[in-house]
């Protein structure tokens, strides 16, 4: 086809598609620099001009207004004709004062722990390790040693900024039974049971994660500290007993062996009445929507034998350790929740 003496206007315009997707790493880029410059904070009370910024954020004006001028063009901020820069809906959740914020999970996931090993794709499509080359170390090793200026976990601040929205989707999405007990597994700062546990004032819920996680928890913000409780532990050795079990984004970051040996774990604390509930983006046999073939290439970049699965790979791991698929939820979003019982 493309062997003739010149190219059709649809083959032109394939052409440049190509390379407008190239660049794609300058809007992260943008994105990131944004959030780290804290630009969405500045105007939250008016729009200003990119020297107004600039003065207020101690940077260039003109390369600011650049950068501006790009997530404008995207709805990430708004341009006026007379170079005023304002909040769209979008740059809202670039505010960092907001229960919704999303600005520590735009920072993690345009960490240079994503975005460094992915430049080294092809290495990795040919087996070699390029995280821990890169690094020194395996991602959450890495990650347990890294602080960011603040002083704050970027990882897990990372995940508890995604968190905020993608909750909200989850929860309403299912249907929790009253009267029961939740265990969020490594549920980080427990956001997730926070936001179950608002939404279902009949529940009782255990936040289960590694001792220097539990200390930063945000399960106080309920206002009941009797309808929770933190039990440290590894989902390598044991769980809680409860009704409802809870992995979100867990099985994804290991390979078949591990995810399953963290099922096995479960599959024993788990009652004959118990639910275990898988949240994370899970590959559809079509109309996947954006977000879950990303999620899988961050896995397959950053680490060792993580992966997004399908729901045959689900119904296949479920039951080597005695559990089934119940039934698949797809949310609107690149989450899906896979609810198993025992087999």
């Amino acid at each position: 086809m493309l062997n003739q003496k010149s190219l059709s206007n649809k083959e032109r315009r394939d052409g440049m598609y190509v390379l407008e997707q190239s660049m794609g790493f300058v809007w992260q880029a943008a994105l990131r620099t944004a959030a780290l410059l804290r630009v969405a904070d500045h105007l939250k009370e008016e729009a200003k001009t990119a020297e107004q910024l600039a003065q207020e954020l101690h940077v260039d004006a003109g390369f600011l207004y650049r950068v501006l001028r790009t997530l404008a063009s995207r709805d990430v901020f708004k341009m006026t004709d007379d170079g005023l820069f304002s909040l769209t809906p979008a740059a809202e959740f670039l505010r960092s004062d907001t229960p919704y914020s999303l600005r520590e999970g735009v920072l993690m996931l345009t960490d240079k722990t994503m975005w460094q090993p992915a430049g080294e794709m092809t290495d990795i499509v040919k087996g070699k390790p390029v995280f821990n080359e890169l690094f020194g170390m395996p991602f959450y090793e890495y990650w347990g040693t890294k602080k960011t200026p603040s002083g704050d976990d970027g990882f897990h601040a990372g995940m508890a900024s995604m968190s905020s929205v993608e909750n909200d989707i989850l929860v309403d999405n299912y249907p929790f039974p009253e009267h029961a007990t939740v265990v969020d597994i490594a549920g980080g700062l427990g956001n997730l049971l926070l936001t179950v546990l608002r939404r279902n004032p009949t529940l009782h819920g255990i936040l289960f994660d590694r001792p220097n996680v539990l200390t930063e928890n945000s399960l106080h913000l309920l206002g009941d500290d009797s309808r929770w409780e933190t039990v440290a532990g590894s989902f390598f050795e044991a769980c809680p007993v409860a009704d409802i079990y809870m992995l979100k984004y867990i099985l994804m970051d290991w390979p078949d062996d591990k995810a399953s040996q963290i099922l096995k774990t479960c599959r024993k604390a788990m009652k004959p009445s118990s639910r275990l509930l898988i949240l994370e983006p899970m590959i559809k046999d079509q109309d996947n929507e954006q977000g879950r073939y990303e999620m899988d290439l961050i896995l397959l970049s950053g680490f060792d034998g993580g992966r997004a699965r399908t729901e045959k790979e689900y119904a296949h791991m479920l039951g080597e350790v005695g559990l089934k698929i119940n039934r698949v939820i797809h949310t609107p979003s690149y989450l899906s929740i896979v609810e198993a019982v025992l087999a």
